[in-house]
């Protein structure tokens, strides 16, 4: 079936010595593997790598057959370019943790036109920043959890409850098992998911407490996506914002 999507580029691989497997998310299909040539030092080859960096916001056209592993591209062409991800050396590698961590939490995602818009707009609107920007994976990263289904009730939360990661929830008596945050850091889940882009530049954060908190939503993502693996792309993320 031919079809017209927008697209956000997940990562790409090397494919043997003349083809890239290239990871989307599209907006009409979902998340969907393909196969593109890049054979050679030619021109055209290297900008079609250059087409296909992480995040990259595309209108693509492509067949998508079922039953086959890697679809292939009739065109592809960048939808709105997002300069600073590339330019800003910050920028970059919150781009970079962010690619990371959407290749494992969309594994296998189906058509969900509203994830798509809610990550492609948040993308333009971390491009068009100049500043007040270094909580943006943080409430993108909880933002995110809405759209995949395990978003945390607040609604219970009262002073001295726990956080129980396992069922999403507040609690004034901490469940029997490891998976819980006592009182102290649960008060600052719960300050957490008030931020927004708008007001997230007025929560003032150290760069480890904005590290600790990181850890507590991918550890969060891991107890409700199976097989969601350590991120290697952190260790970088770690030195930002001081």
């Amino acid at each position: 079936m031919l079809i017209k999507t927008e697209a956000i580029v997940l990562r790409h691989v090397k494919y043997g010595d003349s083809r890239m497997i290239v990871d989307l998310f599209t907006r009409e299909a979902g998340r969907v593997s393909f196969a593109t040539s890049v054979s050679g030092a030619s021109k055209a080859s290297a900008a079609r790598r250059r087409l296909f960096v992480p995040l990259a916001l595309l209108d693509v056209e492509c067949d998508i057959r079922q039953g086959r592993s890697f679809q292939t591209f009739k065109s592809a062409h960048i939808l709105y370019p997002l300069t600073s991800l590339s330019s800003d050396a910050y920028k970059l590698s919150i781009a970079l943790f962010i690619a990371d961590f959407l290749c494992h939490a969309l594994r296998g995602e189906q058509r969900n036109e509203p994830l798509f818009d809610y990550i492609a707009d948040s993308l333009q609107w971390l491009d068009s920043r100049a500043e007040g920007f270094s909580n943006f994976h943080l409430v993108f990263l909880m933002r995110l959890s809405l759209f995949l289904g395990f978003y945390p009730n607040l609604e219970d939360y009262a002073d001295g409850c726990s956080f129980d990661m396992r069922a999403g929830c507040f609690c004034m008596s901490a469940p029997m098992h490891a998976d819980v945050l006592p009182p102290q850091e649960a008060a600052v889940i719960r300050t957490m998911m008030r931020m927004n882009f708008s007001t997230m530049h007025l929560f003032r954060l150290s760069r480890e407490q904005r590290n600790r908190l990181v850890e507590v939503v991918v550890r969060y993502y891991r107890l409700h996506i199976p097989s969601f693996p350590e991120l290697r792309s952190f260790d970088i993320l770690r030195e930002l914002f001081v």
